[in-house]
């Protein structure tokens, strides 16, 4: 039995654009819905639905579909640790240390 999940207009907007990404992906590819749901592992009906955005379907497979259109790199960056504040400090420090010009 499926859970009805109660999302905000924003996060509506997000998976649907995000479904709609992944069609326009599978299209570029030239793949129908059919051979890239199997590649996935997932039915015919469950890749409509996250073409659809709907957020019922599981993260696993939407990473196998990114993994398959080679953007696993992006979901790397959604939660990544941040940087520490002393290399944040050393890094503004090189950007912002200027040579001087020799006297002439």
């Amino acid at each position: 039995m499926q859970t009805m999940i109660s999302l905000t207009v924003l996060e509506n907007e997000a998976l649907h654009s995000l479904g709609e990404r992944l069609a326009a992906a599978r299209l570029r590819r030239n793949d129908r819905q059919g051979d890239f749901a199997a590649r996935i592992g997932v039915s015919i009906p469950t890749y409509r639905k996250m073409e659809a955005g709907d957020p019922c379907v599981a993260l696993g497979y939407w990473i196998r579909a990114l993994r398959l259109l080679d953007q696993l790199g992006g979901v790397e960056k959604l939660l990544a640790p941040p940087a520490s504040v002393f290399a944040q400090l050393e890094q503004q420090s090189t950007v912002t240390r200027r040579q001087r010009a020799p006297r002439r």
